[in-house]
């Protein structure tokens, strides 16, 4: 029998649903793959378009570098234009209100303590002036800061903070009494070289020498009559016209790549001089000094002193305190070699003398004692003791042997004025007698082993910063803040000393030696330097100058403009013809010079 019923007929395509499935898969697939390569497309089109633009903007930027140098070459060349059109006006506004900047007048004119007010240094107005008599300045040695290359004469410009030079221009030394407001006022104008002291003088300063180290420390002399130092006449009053490149003749300059000499066309022309090298440095330059063969010249600066290679201009070596306090600038003040070059002597703005062993690089002696800031040393020339001056106002001799010293105190009742730090010191060739320049104008003369004060030398109106003994120790050579170098004449106290007569000065009395006088500079004078052969003179300026002068006349032999900024410390190599400074500007520069017969 057949089933009864519908039978139910087969569906045709009843699986293509799941055929339509993997389809559209594919095609979602394909389109998902389509849209990834458009996208991929674009992006690379984005690239090239980017890199297109980068290339571009590099060689924009080259050209806007290579725009930009040129105009630094060009605003430096416009600044040295200006600079230079600015002093020719100033010497013009000079010359017609007849203010001659090498008129200076000695205190001779007008009486000691009788000073003129001080005067705002040219390119400042007297509010200037006054403004930075209301702040503590720094002044590194005398303390300068690199100077902007304008007729600025401030020694510090509050933007150079970031240099690394503190701001420390005046000098907070306790006042000890007032003798007149016109050498105040001279005190104030001292400050803007000397930097400020931590410490008021103790009273352990003011303690007499110590008379147990006479013996050890008096050289051996003969007792001959020295003869009298010629000196040669003071300038007229009608003096003759400062060196200046607007009032010299083109052949009576000589010029450098960055610096250049100008020859008095008044006098006959006997030398030549050309820079051999530049010693940069990352501070200011405090203070320079050649070794006795003539070998190699030391510098100090911020924290270091370095030595440097005479012929060649490398340095040899950097000789720094690791043990001290690196919490603020410390200046080395002041560098001297021992006479066998085996050593050298630092003085520091922390109050100590550090010696040190050249060769091994490291102190063998540190020297303590003085309350405040040293800012000179000085070796005898047997070795055998060092002199130091200080801003408490004391000199002392150290022997080397042991290290012990006697001191050598200016009173209160000796002093000039309310302030009378000591600045400078030198040693007489003969080591018998011991100079100091001090910040109350006048210059003193110790016997070394009687310790008493033999001569008070008072001609400068204002702080005298450097002395130096002439090679023949007759004369005496005095640098000060009144623009004037001075040569003295101190062969009659020596030829006393020499015939064992007693010399001493009193608080009312000043000694017999005469004076000659070298004007010229329009600036403070805080150097001076003699060559080894006694003929001639280098001094510094806060003007940036130096002026070589003829010891024999008096007469500048050319004006020497090299440093941006103020000349502090310059000495002449003992072999001669050769000469350097330390600058503010981070800069020292050692300079040869030669005689000539004709050019």
């Amino acid at each position: 029998m057949q089933p009864s019923g519908t039978r139910s007929t087969p569906i045709p395509g009843a699986t293509r649903p799941s055929a339509f499935s993997l389809v559209d898969s594919l095609d979602s697939i394909k389109h998902g793959f389509d849209s990834l390569q458009s996208e991929l497309t674009a992006t690379r089109l984005q690239r090239d378009e980017l890199e297109t633009k980068i290339t571009t903007q590099l060689v924009e930027v080259s050209s806007i570098r290579q725009s930009l140098f040129e105009l630094e070459t060009r605003h430096k060349q416009v600044c040295h234009q200006y600079e230079q059109e600015i002093r020719r006006l100033q010497e013009e506004l000079r010359l017609s209100r007849g203010d001659s900047p090498a008129a200076v007048r000695g205190p001779s004119s007008r009486g000691l303590g009788k000073t003129d007010p001080p005067v705002a240094p040219s390119g400042t107005s007297t509010a200037d002036s006054h403004t930075r008599n209301s702040h503590p300045l720094d002044s590194s040695r005398l303390a300068i800061e690199r100077e902007p290359l304008t007729v600025e004469n401030d020694f510090h410009n509050k933007s150079m903070r970031s240099e690394g030079d503190r701001d420390r221009e005046y000098d907070q030394r306790n006042p000890k009494r007032r003798k007149g407001s016109d050498q105040a006022e001279n005190q104030m104008m001292a400050r803007h070289l000397l930097p400020e002291a931590s410490s008021s003088k103790s009273s352990s300063s003011h303690s007499s020498f110590n008379s147990q180290h006479t013996a050890d420390l008096t050289p051996g002399h003969s007792t001959r009559n020295l003869p009298p130092l010629h000196l040669h006449p003071n300038p007229p009053s009608t003096p003759r016209p400062a060196l200046d490149l607007h009032n010299v003749p083109a052949e009576c300059v000589k010029e450098g790549p960055d610096w250049y000499a100008l020859f008095s066309p008044q006098i006959k022309r006997t030398l030549d001089v050309h820079l051999l090298h530049t010693l940069h440095h990352t501070g200011v330059v405090c203070s320079i000094r050649f070794s006795s063969d003539g070998k190699f010249v030391a510098t100090g600066s911020n924290r270091i002193a370095q030595i440097f290679d005479v012929q060649t201009g490398a340095t040899i070596c950097s000789l720094q305190d690791d043990t001290a306090p690196k919490t603020a600038d410390l200046y080395i003040r002041c560098v001297r070699f021992s006479p066998d070059g085996k050593f050298l002597a630092t003085g520091a703005e922390d109050s100590k003398i550090r010696v040190w062993d050249v060769a091994k690089k490291r102190i063998i002696h540190v020297l303590e004692g003085h309350q405040q800031e040293i800012y000179s040393v000085d070796f005898s020339r047997d070795g055998q003791f060092i002199a130091s001056g200080s801003g408490d106002g004391t000199v002392r001799v150290w022997k080397m042997r042991d290290q012990s010293c006697k001191t050598f105190v200016i009173s209160e009742e000796d002093a000039l004025t309310n302030e009378a730090g000591v600045t400078s010191v030198s040693i007489s060739p003969d080591g018998r007698l011991v100079a100091a320049g001090n910040l109350d104008s006048a210059v003193r003369i110790w016997d070394v082993s009687s310790g008493k004060l033999v001569e008070r030398l008072r001609g400068h109106s204002m702080s005298v910063y450097s002395v130096a003994f002439m090679p023949d120790g007759r004369g005496l050579l005095s640098a000060s803040l009144d623009k004037q170098v001075k040569l003295w004449d101190v062969s009659r106290t020596i030829g006393a000393l020499y015939r064992g007569q007693d010399l001493e000065v009193t608080s009312s009395g000043d000694g017999p030696s005469t004076a000659t006088s070298f004007v010229g500079h329009k600036d403070f004078v805080p150097t001076v330097a003699i060559s080894s052969d006694g003929h001639w003179i280098a001094s510094g300026s806060k003007d940036r100058s130096v002026h070589f002068w003829d010891s024999h006349t008096g007469l500048s032999q050319f004006l020497l403009q090299g440093h941006k900024n103020s000349v502090i410390s310059t000495d002449f190599n003992p072999l001669g013809g050769m000469f350097a400074t330390g600058s503010g500007d981070y800069s020292a520069r050692i300079w040869a010079y030669s005689t000539i017969n004709s050019l």
